[in-house]
């Protein structure tokens, strides 16, 4: 099996955490190909044995690999599922960071999941991403978690209008809007006040951040559904951003238009964990806070 390595190198921990993946991987009959970002953090964790190692840019790398880990955060993925794109090779997220939703394994957990790997005791779980186009201009965005459109560096509310299926839904004034998959139903959209949504549903979040209206609320749509923001000319500027990661920035009125991608990315997820294990875990749902190291009432 052919496994590509793609981490966050701005992280102190990711050439040591690589080298215990490539140390547990030698009891296998695996190989592996590095992202070529990794040089430096593997120079410095281990300099007498970089030379050897076979390192990949980034189209390079989907083409060699049958999966491919990364070592990070929720973001390190988000950017490994832009490296991948449509080539449906496979994600699996070991966590370095701190809340790290759609990471799999912790580094604890790593050489037993590298055994489930070998023998095929893992499952794949489909993910949708949004797909988003400005008017007047042919970039496609595609977001695996949100996608924001906002005020950009301005401090002034932007205005916008929403429709569905053409059919029109509201307007309000405010710092902006998030269109959220479920997948990232638990990143940015959560933060504003929006609902958790299973990964296998099929719909839409659309929330707005901070409207100055009562009225402006939450709706989920079908994943189905054509999406149209209308950014009004009142507005300074707008920004779009997709994953946190792309962006872009225009001068309103402007229609984006948001609708479900035409492709998947494949997450590697454990047999024996669900998504309500991790939500659990994560959102510390059934323990007691004040005993959570770090309270501030300590």
């Amino acid at each position: 099996m052919r496994i590509g390595v793609f981490g966050n190198s701005s992280k102190d921990s990711v050439g040591q955490a690589v080298n215990m993946l490539l140390s547990i991987g030698k009891k296998y009959p695996l190989q592996f190909f590095l992202h070529e970002d990794l040089k430096e953090s593997m120079g410095h964790s281990s300099p007498e044995s970089s030379a050897q190692l076979q390192y990949r840019s980034s189209p390079a790398l989907v083409e060699t690999s049958d999966i491919i880990i990364t070592f990070g955060g929720d973001g390190t993925i988000l950017s490994a599922a832009r490296m991948v794109g449509r080539s449906q090779v496979p994600i699996l997220g070991v966590n370095l960071g701190k809340l790290g939703f759609m990471a799999e394994v912790s580094l604890d957990e790593l050489e037993l999941f590298v055994s489930d790997i070998v023998q095929g005791k893992f499952v794949t779980e489909e993910r949708m991403l949004l797909k988003t186009t400005v008017e007047q201009n042919e970039t496609e965005f595609y977001a695996l978690n949100d996608i924001v459109i906002d005020n950009g560096s301005s401090s002034r509310l932007i205005n916008v209008s929403v429709y569905v299926d053409n059919d029109y839904l509201v307007s309000f004034s405010g710092d902006g809007i998030i269109l959220a998959t479920p997948t990232g139903s638990t990143a940015y959209s959560l933060a504003a006040g929006g609902p958790i949504v299973g990964p296998a549903t099929g719909v839409i979040v659309i929330q707005p951040i901070s409207p100055h209206s009562l009225s402006a609320r939450t709706v989920i749509v079908p994943d189905s559904s054509k999406v149209r923001i209308v950014v009004e000319h009142q507005s300074n500027e707008a920004r779009v951003t997709a994953d946190g990661q792309f962006v872009k920035t225009f001068a309103p009125p402007k229609n984006i238009h948001i609708s479900k991608a035409e492709y998947t990315i494949l997450l590697i997820k454990r047999k024996d964990r669900s998504y309500y294990d991790v939500l659990r875990a994560k959102l510390f749902w059934g323990s007691d806070i004040r005993s959570v190291k770090g309270n501030e009432n300590e």
